[in-house]
């Protein structure tokens, strides 16, 4: 009797929840609307005009200085006509205009959905590691999205990004949040939201949203063979677009604070042979004598925990942390010492320029030192008193790369200030360029640097 009722029963209860379950999609289709209908009007399509060289397909023939045009997405982020966007959307441009969406009337119907009016836009700033840039437009009032700064995102959470794909404007894809931690490359301190909503060229510089409508990140490229999107897109997160924007805004550059450490990713054998109480984190390997972090106390060989209550598991998570620090508070660091825990405040000081960049450029018959392919300058007292933060008095400061056939990638940078190759104390450019000249190939060469306040090692061999 069981069986013979069963399966009336089972339909029965199929039929009476299929409304239920019509009015659960409609009730998620509705929502999903007002979604797009809240988040697109604050969306904007960036073009871009440019000069560049005209693309030869054959690779022959002169090259030709074309004008170029390209197209982003960006976002307003306050009524009086600031946007953010990508710093790659907009670079070298010489004409920026904006499509903001005019909004429908009560009277008007579907063809008037793609209306726009145009507007010229200047760069406030931009800021190339991050690949951020604040636009302008002389307008007000205007439809703004929030960054959502309340929590961080989690995977699995849904997810939409807004932009341009192809031209379209506001166009709409959805997906979840695939890492909220990604650090796509290793030499980048830069990390990224990994989303799998469809991101195609074009989507640049638009917004990543939550189902409330707030930025959780702004779209900027993807990882694809064939250029279109394989569900590896990544987005800045929101916490670092809001810290980029107000610095921008503030004082069109972004301000960056330092606090006097060189640190470095802990390996098993690093802690086993320093006595670490753990064998992963950063551990502090370097510190600048008399600077902020030396006077709050810090020590080569501690351990860092947090900055600024933020856990620091890793170098890339320590380096987030500080870049994220507003320049006018100070650094709160918490750290092992063996087996006691220490907390420090450290004054934050301002990042120096890269080293060299507003020196006078020399004769580069002179200053060329060709087996390393660099351009050198004598440290002497007027660069001594340029750079107070020079720890040695003595040495060669890269001024740029002149790479030839015979140089080898050293891994220097301009800034760079080198005072030994292979134990060999080096004082002058001509007795850098004694020492590289007897060098041979297949010969180990060792650096020994200071870059940006911190001394360290470059080794390479000779080709």
């Amino acid at each position: 009797m069981n069986r013979r009722f069963a399966c009336p029963f089972a339909l029965a209860m199929l039929l009476a929840a299929a409304p239920a379950r019509a009015t659960v999609l409609t009730e998620l289709s509705d929502s999903l609307q007002q979604l797009a209908g809240k988040v697109a009007p604050a969306v904007v399509q960036v073009e871009v005009t440019r000069l560049g060289p005209e693309q030869d397909e054959d690779g022959q023939g002169a090259a030709l200085i074309v004008r170029q045009h390209a197209m982003g997405a960006g976002v307003i982020v306050d009524p009086d006509g600031y946007i953010m966007t990508n710093a790659h959307v907009v670079e070298g441009a010489q004409r920026i205009r904006v499509m903001l969406p005019l909004p429908l009337t009560a009277s008007a119907d579907e063809s008037f959905a793609g209306r726009a009016r145009a507007l010229e836009a200047k760069v406030v700033g931009s800021e190339k590691l991050s690949d951020l840039a604040l636009l302008k437009v002389e307008a007000s009032d205007l439809p703004t999205l929030p960054f959502n700064l309340n929590r961080p995102p989690q995977p699995g959470e849904l997810v939409f990004a807004v932009g341009s794909p192809g031209g379209l404007r506001n166009s709409v894809t959805m997906g979840v949040i695939s890492s909220a931690w990604r650090q796509p490359d290793p030499d980048n301190p830069m990390v990224y939201l990994q989303t799998d909503a469809p991101i195609n060229p074009g989507n640049s510089g638009g917004p990543l949203v939550d189902v409330t409508g707030g930025i959780v990140g702004l779209n900027t490229f993807i990882l694809s063979a064939g250029g279109g999107s394989d569900g590896l897109g990544f987005a800045i997160p929101a916490r670092i677009v809001d810290f980029v924007y107000r610095s921008l805004r503030k004082s069109g550059h972004v301000d960056h604070v330092e606090i006097g450490v060189g640190a470095q990713s802990i390996t098993p054998p690093m802690a086993q042979g320093l006595g670490l109480s753990q064998d992963w984190g950063v551990v502090v390997a370097d510190v600048l004598p008399q600077g902020p972090a030396d006077a709050a106390g810090i020590r080569p060989g501690d351990v860092v925990v947090s900055v600024d209550g933020h856990p620091t598991p890793s170098l890339i998570s320590f380096t987030a942390s500080l870049y994220q620090h507003l320049p006018d508070q100070v650094v709160k660091i918490d750290a092992l010492r063996g087996d006691q825990r220490l907390s420090f405040r450290v004054a934050s000081v301002m990042a120096r320029n890269r080293r060299g960049q507003d020196l006078d450029f020399p004769d580069p018959m002179k200053s060329h030192i060709a087996p390393l392919g660099i351009l050198g300058l004598d440290v002497d007292d007027r660069l001594r008193t340029m750079l107070p933060g020079l720890r040695a008095g003595s040495g060669v400061i890269v001024l740029g790369h002149a790479p030839g056939l015979d140089s080898v990638d050293t891994g220097l940078q301009p800034g760079d200030v080198i005072h030994t190759l292979n134990r060999t104390p080096i004082d002058s450019v001509q007795e850098l360029q004694s020492a590289a000249a007897v060098l041979t190939p297949g010969d180990s060469v060792v650096l020994r640097i200071e870059r940006q306040g911190q001394f360290q090692f470059l080794a390479f061999e000779m080709e």
